[in-house]
Parts: structure tokens; sequence; C-alpha cells
């Protein structure tokens, strides 16, 4: 009667566990039975809808189910952020995250979300530098020469970028921390309004991602001094970077990865890494992120994460010792 007791005890806790084990399967088969819906916070047409528009189309062939990219501008971001951190967390709303979304977490006072906590990371999916760029009439032939000015009298180089606040904005302040030099900074309403006061000769140098001055480049209108990631930029490997020049360690570049809400159940985020990593080994979308002057590379969820609370607290450290006022 015993050995029946113990036989019994045995088959239930079999079954409940082969039942515990076989619903996570299931999660990740039967999910997507529906559209997803992708946001991002940029203009559609940008580097952001781009990037989104790349993967997104390939992760919704992968799973069955169309994934449909919505742009919701404004505030650097956040807006869409902040949708995408209310959405319910059942893996049909999702965020293309960029570097501005750690920007954003260290520029504003007040978040209706946290920049880490309150998603769950899926993966990266490119990264990118910025082009350090002058007019090819200007007398400066590297940044050697344009921090050497810097230096000599403080206050006299103007740069421009995309705006206050921007990444573009807070790669200057740490160019002038880490160089130690004065640079004065000068905001446009955009990467095109600051390429324009460039040829018009308004500033030394602006600071602009490879898609907004790449073909003045080639017009020969403009020439890249200075690349911000750690190594050349493919694009022009004659170019060399800052740190090559003096400003030792400096590594800037701006990223795009995909997040979904907190407690998104580790099976959907899981199905979306993968079919992530399988999207970027794709030669059409490596070629169309190269286009816009990008690095395919993903990431697992706690590689990506890590990575985001890096670029958080690196941020902060910089508009804190630039008394950049907080938004």
């Amino acid at each position: 009667m015993e050995t029946n007791m113990h036989r019994r005890h045995f088959l239930v806790a079999s079954s409940a566990t082969a039942l515990s084990w076989s619903t996570l399967p299931v999660m990740a088969q039967t999910y997507p039975d529906r559209a997803i819906k992708l946001y991002q916070g940029f203009a559609a047409g940008g580097n952001a809808d781009s990037i989104a528009r790349a993967v997104g189309t390939e992760i919704g062939k992968a799973l069955g189910q169309p994934v449909i990219v919505e742009a919701q501008t404004g505030a650097g971001g956040t807006i869409a952020a902040t949708t995408v951190a209310r959405a319910k967390p059942d893996g049909y709303t999702l965020l293309m995250a960029t570097g501005g979304h750690a920007v954003a977490g260290a520029l504003y006072n007040k978040l209706p979300y946290n920049s880490v906590s309150d998603f769950e990371m899926i993966s990266t999916v490119t990264f990118f530098p910025f082009l350090l760029v002058v007019n090819t009439k200007s007398k400066f032939q590297s940044l050697r020469e344009v921090l050497a000015k810097a230096q000599a009298e403080p206050g006299t180089v103007a740069y421009g970028t995309a705006g206050v606040g921007s990444t573009h904005h807070l790669a200057g302040e740490l160019l002038a921390k880490m160089g130690r030099v004065s640079l004065m900074h000068v905001p446009y309403r955009g990467d095109a309004a600051a390429v324009t006061a460039l040829l018009g000769d308004e500033v030394s140098f602006i600071i602009a991602p490879p898609t907004a001055v790449l073909s003045n480049i080639q017009a020969g209108k403009l020439r890249a001094i200075a690349t911000s990631g750690a190594q050349r930029w493919p694009g022009l490997p004659n170019v060399p970077t800052v740190s090559e020049q003096g400003v030792a360690g400096y590594d800037v570049r701006s990223w795009a990865g995909l997040m979904a809400p907190a407690g998104t159940a580790r099976a959907v985020v899981e199905r979306l890494n993968t079919e992530t990593q399988r999207a970027l080994q794709l030669a059409s979308v490596r070629k169309r992120l190269e286009d816009i002057g990008g690095e395919a590379r993903g990431s697992t969820p706690e590689e990506m994460k890590a990575m985001v609370s890096h670029e958080l607290e690196k941020w902060r450290q910089v508009v804190a010792d630039a008394k950049i006022p907080k938004q």
C-alpha cells in the first residue's frame, strides 16, 4: 500500500513537472498570433525609422506576423519610450531605442519611466559613429589642429550640432573634457541646419552622423577630420579616430536596439532575440545598416542592459561636468 502511494505521488509530481516544462515552448510557439507594433521616436525616413523597418520586416517574416513600425516623435524619443514602458508586457508593443534613450535619461529631470528597469532589453541592432567635419575651405586639416587652436585661444573654436542635449552635443562636451580644451557649442535645429551652417562658415566644425554629411563629403564641400568611435569607420577608412589624434580612450557611438516593457515573459524575449540575431545575419539587412553608417551587431538581453546602464552613467557625468541645464 505504501509503495502504491509513493507511486501515485511520483506520477502526480512527474505530470506537474512535465506540464510546467511544456508550457514554455507552447508560449514561444504560439507567440505571436497578431501584428506587433514597433515604436521609434524620430521622424519617418530618418535613421531610427530605417533601422526599425529593415530589422522589423525580417523579424515579422520569421514570426509569421507583420511588425508595424510607428513613428511617435518628440522630446528626444521619450514619447515613444513612454508609450512602450506603459504598454501591456505581452510582446506586442516594442521600442526601437537609440543612443538618445540613455542621453534622455541623463538629461531630463523627470521621466515617466526608468530608462533601464522599466524595460526588458531584447538585443542591440547596430552601432554607428559620429563624424567631425569641417568645410573644405577650412584651415584645419586635422582634429589635432582644432584642439591646439582651442587650447591656445579658449572659447574661440565653435562647433555645431543638431541641438542642445543631443548625443552630438554631449559628444562635443566629452571631447572638450577629455581633450582639456574649451569649445563653444552652437545648437541648430537638426543635422541639416548644422550642415548648412558649416557650409556658410558659421562654425569651425560640426559633429553629425555619417548619413547627414556623406553626400557633401563626396561632393567635395565638406571634409571629415575625425570619427568618434574606437575604430576607424569603414565608410571613410582614411579618417583617423579622435583617440588617434591625442584624446586617448575617446569612444562615442550611437546605437539602436530593441526593447519591450518590463515584465515581458522571458520566452517571448528569447524568441525576439533569436529572430533579431537571424535578421542581422542577412546580407540585405547588413547592407541597409551599412548604408546608413552602421555596423550590424546583436547581443544578449543581459549584454544590452549592461551597455545601456553604462551609457546612462557616462552621460550623467558629462551633463554634470558640463553644467548642462536639466530639461
